[in-house]
């Protein structure tokens, strides 16, 4: 199954008023090759949801989303985007690519919030939504993963924030403001340090 490591961006925390305003993505392959990274603003609908308090974590506002694309041009674009980087050939003239995306696996940092985002934009343009329900969420396998480790006298970091699960492994992000590649790009090496882990713990 493929693997597409999503971050967002929004104008506030709740889907059913804020909006998405960044989408970036990284996607791998079964065997978590990497075949493309994705990065787009979107100008949202709803400038009225627009808060500065989102402002100050992605430091966008909305003069620098004035000539972005809107949702409803993103989310066909970036499902086109996977299929192409997937070299998935559609056998048939539709706009439905359920049959060709149902098997892409959703991955991210506490990622069930991105998704509800997702989901929302989906529905608000009236699209059926062609990915898997299966999601794979870097802060529920790092809490596994660190639990064990400190039973076993192993250094773990304080908190399970994206910053802090990326510093107990080596990574940082470049900027202080969020982005939404750069923190798919980060959740993905996350990621791949904590199946490292899995690979190497045995039970006695």
């Amino acid at each position: 199954m493929p693997f597409l490591v999503l971050d967002l961006e929004m104008t506030g925390p709740e889907p059913d008023w804020n909006e998405i305003i960044q989408v970036g993505a990284v996607l791998f392959d079964d065997d978590w090759i990497e075949r493309g990274r994705y990065l787009t603003n979107v100008y949202p609908e709803n400038e009225e949801a627009f808060s500065s308090s989102s402002e100050k974590i992605h430091n966008l506002s909305l003069a620098d989303l004035e000539d972005a694309p809107m949702i409803y041009d993103v989310l066909p674009e970036m499902e086109e985007w996977i299929m192409e980087k997937l070299n998935i050939r559609k056998t048939q003239q539709t706009t439905d690519n359920t049959p060709y995306l149902r098997d892409v696996i959703i991955c991210g940092q506490s990622v069930i919030n991105d998704i509800n985002f997702l989901k929302e934009a989906y529905r608000l343009e009236k699209l059926k939504w062609p990915y898997s329900r299966t999601l794979v969420d870097l802060h529920t396998l790092s809490y596994f993963a660190f639990r064990i480790l400190k039973k076993n006298g192993k250094p773990v970091p304080p908190r399970l924030s994206l910053k802090d699960i990326a510093g107990h492994f080596g990574f940082e992000r470049e900027s202080e403001h969020h982005n939404a590649l750069e923190d798919a790009v980060l959740t993905a090496q996350c990621l791949k340090e904590v199946f490292k882990l899995a690979d190497s713990l045995k039970l006695a």
